[in-house]
């Protein structure tokens, strides 16, 4: 009885379309992939060809040159402009409160603008944190930085020949020409000589 059953019961034979729909549905994934790859390596080569075009905009900071242009807006929304300094030493710091080399570096910037301020000397520290003023406040007001603090972006940065490493600080004689540029951390009896020869 129960083989009668089972033949007269034969399982149905697999579809013969099923397989090559599954194939089919699996070369239509690979493919739709295979174009987003592409698709996404042609942004990339965009997207490195315009950072190259616009590190070739730079141009190159020579010393003894006058200051670039600086004009930009500090923690309290005030427009600050660098030609307001003319006439004093001026140390330009490109800073970020991420950058470790630069929290040795403020202190240091506090210490001259209390001992050479009255002498001619101001600090601007340019802040570049894509955050802002979100960021850039807490961390000024923590730090008791009592010098000038600018929010900084890229076309400064550009202006300034290029901002490729943080910090990057400029000393700028009293007729306003940048006199020294350091990229990184740089001793503090270094940055005191040089600013003492321009007061």
């Amino acid at each position: 009885m129960d083989e009668t059953q089972a033949q007269s019961n034969p399982e149905p034979p697999p579809r013969a379309g099923a397989a090559g729909s599954r194939l089919l549905t699996i070369g239509i994934l690979m493919a739709t992939v295979a174009l987003a790859a592409v698709f996404i390596k042609q942004d990339k080569d965009k997207a490195k060809e315009n950072v190259a075009t616009k590190a070739g905009d730079e141009k190159p900071m020579k010393m003894g040159e006058m200051a670039p242009k600086l004009v930009l807006k500090d923690l309290n929304g005030k427009t600050v402009s660098l030609d307001s300094l003319k006439g004093k030493v001026v140390l330009v710091d490109f800073w970020a409160t991420w950058c470790e080399p630069c929290t040795v570096l403020i202190p240091w910037f506090i210490q001259f603008r209390n001992r050479y301020g009255s002498q001619g000397l101001e600090v601007v520290g340019v802040a570049m944190d894509d955050e802002g003023l979100e960021a850039v406040k807490p961390y000024a007001e923590k730090s008791k930085m009592n010098y000038v603090v600018l929010l900084g972006n890229e076309d400064a940065a550009q202006a300034w020949g290029g901002i490729f490493g943080l910090p990057t600080s400029f000393i700028i004689d009293r007729q306003g020409r940048v006199q020294h540029r350091h990229v990184g951390l740089v001793s503090r009896d270094v940055f005191e000589q040089e600013i003492r020869s321009l007061l």
